[in-house]
């Protein structure tokens, strides 16, 4: 067991393809905890172990490696990079205390990069850079580098500088603050001499890390200045200061296929990365509904924070982050979510897919608890004695809907069953079952989480499904005043019926939903028949004449009619509404009407002509434009949600990923005309 100072928690973030899971697996490998790394070509990795991660050779969720270093735990968060499942990197931030941002040495400063950048910076988190691949073909560590110094400023301080030969090849590393050279060997390393030519660079670079030592003490500025030297330990007190007040950002080196650079990562993130007491702040609303800070503390009652679960064909694990005292098999504590004391089940350290079992979890530790059926991702778990809340995970509004039915009917259940057990697993998506519609509508970040879904579908769950464009709410409303007569007559030996009803049809705009007014005089039609008349037309209103939509915006009159003293009843006078409702509608003007969405697409100014240009074209009426604090601008503009449904992919295709959108529903519009006889033959095709 480890004590909260000797645990470090971090999260590997970046673009997708940068080599966050193969550094993982270097990492595993440097540290004994494999003895031969995977690829992730091969499918055969520690953390890109699910079905879909292989088959797409992509990581889909968060993998959890504990790695044992100089007597030090270090708990890695492997997180996608794929923009789709951005909710897995949500939860890894919630669990860990520090972030290494990793890019390709090849392909610089990502879209993905400076996504986890802002991540970072939205928390205060501090983060290492590693810039990996420094060995592959077309990879340019100076180009990379100068364009962190240039975007981020001074505070990009390089613990390691790469050695390149005559051809350009790397061959080696320089750890920068003890001016010491490695080269890696079939996946060993071995120390050089630093190259002569290399002398100055790494003269520079290292007095550039005293002058920000120097900035983190008065005392040891004023030294600096006199031209002392600092030790070795007062060099690592001054860079860890540096980077847990984020005044400091150490970028290392390497290549995680052949492991150059990664001995020197574990040791800057054992020397220079804070302790989960050090890390991540957090907030928590008390029983009082007050909201306080939540100090981190090993003497502290129990509690933990539920960050992300698996549910899936091994059984339900709720990954937790132990946040004070510790947690064993028998411990009992409430859910603050739901008030329910829970006695918790076996605990495992989780590597991957693979766990294994452990008699306790200790203040500041990773960890899973098996089979907790009633404790959801979010969730608190604390000691009775202090029950406190903490805030939830902050998933993306889903901006991508998407229609989703089983290929064989009758499998409805099932479809619904499984995406409820993936929602357990994935909180980012949600699901609606829209009534008006008869539409199961599921919605996320993109086609590939939905793809990934409907794919989990079939292979956990055992049913084919199949997505298709959700159908669009329109309404329909009448534009004129027209009166109508309906009378339902009918005599078929014994008592007949009968029901005869004069109505005005007329449009108003108080209210949605039908007003029904009566004007009857003299007893033309009983006052105990109004309600049966009304139930007709509320009845009627829900099929519009046009598509079958339901009509809004109406008032319907009932001025006059007839009974039979005998055969009158409540359902001839409802069948005579419902008449007098047909007839009326063709003659009132009928008309479409479609939802229009209050959009907010937020986008750096180099895109503002593409989006606007997209915008016209979808019928959206652009209101305003104003910048953020982030100096990119908001696009405010009304647009009819019809033209929306595929507006997530095409944004992301328009700004290279860089934008992002909100849509509200706001009122309903008519639609134009010319637009309208195709929503009709659409709808009578799929009658």
């Amino acid at each position: 067991m480890y004590t909260v100072n000797a645990i470090r928690n971090i999260c590997l973030l970046g673009h997708s393809g940068s080599g966050k899971s193969a550094l993982a697996e270097s990492l595993l490998y440097i540290t004994g905890a494999i003895d031969r790394m995977g690829k992730n070509a091969d499918g055969n990795t520690v953390c890109d172990y699910d079905p879909e991660e292989i088959r797409r050779n992509i990581s889909i969720s968060t993998a959890v490696v504990p790695l044992e270093y100089k007597n030090i735990k270090v708990n890695v968060l492997d997180t996608p990079g794929a923009f789709d499942f951005s909710g897995a990197v949500m939860e890894a931030l919630r669990a860990a205390d520090a972030a290494i941002l990793v890019m390709s040495a090849k392909d610089g400063i990502t879209v993905g990069f400076e996504k986890a950048w802002k991540y970072c910076e939205e928390r205060n988190m501090p983060r290492f850079v590693f810039i990996s691949k420094v060995d592959e073909d077309n990879s340019d560590y100076n180009a990379t580098f100068e364009a962190l110094r240039e975007k981020y400023g001074n505070k990009i301080a390089p613990l390691v500088v790469p050695i390149w030969d005559a051809s350009h090849k790397i061959t080696g590393v320089i750890d920068v603050l003890n001016k010491r050279a490695w080269e890696s060997t079939g996946l060993t390393r071995s120390e050089i001499p630093v190259p002569e030519d290399k002398m100055g660079v790494v003269e520079e670079f290292n007095d550039a890390l005293k002058e920000a030592v120097a900035e983190t003490d008065e005392e040891l500025m004023d030294r600096f200045f006199e031209g002392d030297e600092f030790t070795y330990a007062e060099m690592i007190k001054g860079l860890y200061t540096g980077v847990r007040e984020l005044s400091l950002f150490p970028v290392l080196c390497g290549s995680a296929v052949t492991t150059l650079g990664t001995t020197l990562l574990m040791d800057y993130i054992t020397d220079l990365l804070p302790n989960p007491v050090q890390g991540n702040y957090h907030k928590a609303t008390n029983a009082d509904g007050k909201v306080e800070e939540f100090v981190v503390s090993p003497g502290g009652v129990p509690s933990a924070f539920v960050w992300k679960t698996v549910s899936d064909q091994f059984g339900k694990y709720s990954y937790i982050k132990v946040l004070s005292g510790e947690i064993t098999p028998d411990t009992t504590l409430v859910n603050a979510r739901t008030g329910e004391t829970e006695k918790l089940g076996r605990l495992y350290a989780m590597c991957g897919k693979k766990n294994t079992e452990v008699k306790v979890l200790s203040c500041g530790d990773i960890g899973a608890i098996g089979k907790m059926d009633k404790v959801k991702t979010g969730d608190t778990l604390c000691d009775p004695r202090k029950v406190v809340s903490l805030k939830q995970i902050p998933y993306a509004a889903p901006c991508y809907s998407m229609a989703i039915a089983p290929k064989t009917r009758g499998q409805e259940e099932k479809v619904g069953t499984g995406l409820n057990r993936l929602n357990e697993e994935d909180p980012s998506f949600t699901l609606v079952n829209n009534a008006e519609t008869h539409q199961l509508v599921v919605s996320g970040a993109g086609d590939q989480q939905l793809d990934v879904l409907v794919s989990k579908l079939k292979s956990r769950f055992g049913v084919d499904a199949v997505l298709s464009p959700a159908k669009v709410a329109y309404r329909e409303q009448i534009k004129k005043k027209v009166e109508a007569h309906g009378r339902h007559k009918k005599q078929t030996g014994g008592s007949g019926q009968f029901g005869d009803v004069w109505v005005r049809f007329e449009p108003q705009y108080e209210q949605d939903d039908l007003i029904f007014n009566v004007e009857v005089v003299g007893g033309a039609v009983p006052k105990n028949f109004n309600p049966a008349v009304e139930k007709g037309l509320q009845e009627a209103v829900q099929k519009g004449p046009l598509a079958g939509y339901p009509m809004v915006n109406m008032k319907a009159t009932l001025y006059d009619g007839s009974y039979h003293p005998v055969d009158s009843n409540e359902m001839a006078f409802k069948l005579a509404a419902i008449l007098a409702f047909k007839e009326a509608m063709p003659n009132a003007n009928p008309t479409l009407l479609e939802p229009i969405g209050a959009l907010a697409v937020t986008i750096p100014d180099s895109y503002m002509g593409d989006v606007i240009g997209d915008l016209n074209k979808r019928r959206g009426r652009v209101m305003g434009m104003n910048p953020d604090k982030d100096g990119n601008t908001v696009v405010e503009a009304e647009v009819p949600m019809a033209e929306m449904s595929t507006y997530a992919i095409d944004l992301r295709a328009m700004t290279q990923a860089r934008g992002s959108f909100t849509l509200e529903f706001v009122r309903y519009e008519e639609v134009p005309k010319a637009n309208q006889a195709k929503i009709i033959a659409d709808a009578k095709a799929d009658e």
